[in-house]
Order: C-alpha cells, then sequence, then structure tokens
C-alpha cells in the first residue's frame, strides 16, 4: 500500500493508523468503527498491519476495545490542570456538571500510617469520606478524603452531594486551602474499582495522593484518589525560572498539584 500524503519513512502500520484517524474525523464518539475485514479490503493491508495500527489507537486513547462487542471512538479526555483547585471547580469551567455519590462516612482513629500523614495522634479520630466522582453523570474517579474531626467537627453530617468538600470546610468551619502537595503513579484498576468506575478490570489509571493545607501550614485533609486513566490526561503550565537562562531547561512547573474535593 502506498500513501502520497504521507511523509517518507513512515512504516506500513503508521500509514494506515493516519488512515484510521482520517476515517475517525467523520464519526463521533461511542460509534463503532467498521470491521477489520472491510478496514483491510479499504486499506489493502494485512490484518496483523491493521491490528497494530488499531492497537496504537487504542492505548492512545483515541479508540476503545469492548469484549465481544468490538472497537468504537473513545470519547474525549478531560484535561485535568495541576493546580490547587477542586475537582468540582475545575469540571465546571470545562463546562461539565459535577457531581458527587458519598459512599461511606465514618468517623475513626487515623492510626499510625494516616496519623503520620496528617500530623495527628493515631488515637486521634478523623472523618474518613468515601466518594464516587462524577462529571455530567459518568463516573471518573473513586476518593478517600480523610480530614481530623478536631478541625471540622460535625463534617460526618455535612451534604457531601450537594457541595464539595472544599466548600463546606470553607463555609461552615472557616477553612481554606491555601497550598497542597501531590504523588501521582500509574496504576491498574482493580476488581472493586472496576465495578464503582465501569471501567474494565486491569485497565489504566492515575492514583493521586494529595495532602492539603491552611495557610499557617495545618495540615487539612489527606487524599487517595483513582481516576481512570482513559478519560483523563493531565497538564501543567510550564514558565521560565527568572534566575536562569532561557530555553528548555529554564522552564519551571507552575502549580503543585490538583485538590480533589
Amino acid at each position: 500500500m502506498a500513501d502520497e500524503g504521507a511523509p517518507s519513512g513512515m512504516r506500513k502500520h503508521e500509514i494506515v493508523r493516519e488512515r484510521v484517524l482520517d476515517l475517525l474525523e467523520g464519526l463521533s464518539s461511542g460509534s463503532a468503527i467498521p470491521p477489520e475485514r472491510e478496514l483491510c479490503e479499504r486499506f489493502d493491508v494485512s490484518r496483523v498491519t491493521l491490528r497494530r495500527a488499531v492497537d496504537d489507537l487504542v492505548r492512545d486513547g483515541v479508540l476503545s476495545r469492548r469484549q465481544g462487542s468490538g472497537t468504537y471512538v473513545a470519547q474525549p479526555k478531560l484535561a485535568q490542570a495541576l493546580s490547587v483547585r477542586s475537582f468540582s471547580q475545575d469540571m465546571r469551567q470545562r463546562g461539565l456538571e459535577p457531581s458527587s455519590q458519598v459512599l461511606s462516612v465514618e468517623r475513626v482513629p487515623a492510626g499510625p500510617r494516616l496519623g503520620q500523614r496528617l500530623a495527628v495522634s493515631p488515637a486521634d479520630p478523623v472523618v474518613r469520606i468515601r466518594r464516587l466522582r462524577l462529571a455530567d453523570g459518568e463516573p471518573l474517579g473513586l476518593e478517600t478524603a480523610s480530614v481530623p474531626a478536631a478541625l471540622a467537627p460535625g463534617l460526618e453530617e455535612a451534604d457531601l452531594e450537594g457541595s464539595s468538600l472544599y466548600e463546606v470546610l470553607a463555609r461552615d468551619h472557616g477553612i481554606a486551602i491555601a497550598s497542597g502537595s501531590q504523588e501521582i503513579e500509574p496504576t491498574v484498576i482493580n476488581e472493586e474499582e472496576s465495578l464503582v468506575l465501569d471501567a474494565p478490570l486491569h485497565s489504566p489509571a492515575f492514583l493521586f495522593r494529595l495532602t492539603t493545607r491552611a495557610g499557617d501550614g495545618t495540615i487539612i485533609e489527606f487524599n487517595r484518589s483513582i481516576f481512570r486513566g482513559d478519560r483523563l490526561t493531565l497538564t501543567t503550565e510550564l514558565e521560565p525560572r527568572a534566575s536562569e537562562a532561557s530555553g528548555l531547561g529554564a522552564l519551571g512547573v507552575s502549580a503543585a498539584g490538583l485538590a480533589a474535593g
């Protein structure tokens, strides 16, 4: 197969990949692409070459496979900026309606590991809130937020489905998030997360571990979240450091992390 519009040196599966992308321009999200046999005939290639091209597009999140059903145009990913703002704020800025489904709210002892994260005694009570995060009704993430109970008395009774956690902390307890630090790791979705998030078992995901602080340095929250990798992409702004010469090596990340509240 030859393609006059393809750059010289492109391998056959890369040319097929570009032609599949051209085909997708006429399809909407969720549409099935034509069967393998039809595409092989259309592009005059073997199934091995076609599958390699389609595999690339699945890996890039352009296409998605459904077991026993076929291959479909994937929904566009949501670009998630790395900044200290809530999930609800970020979704609203993108024209999406955020919502939460509270799965459980517990008042429990911090324990040694969480106590260290929150800088409290292992015996001190914390409010642990487990929520499903949705955008336009679609499940995107599963998060567990833990807040020292002494900081926000009565938090376990708050309406955390109708309001963001940060809105509740600011409105009812006078607590404002001033800064945060975040760890991000690639991971895969386990069996429980697969059911709750309506995502394939072992599909890619992002693991967030977030610690937020007040202006005086008091730790407000530790949040552990799993977000679907097929629906989320991370973005960050880079800015030149004034003390260094211009160029890529002088660029620094301007934002510290995503707040999940």
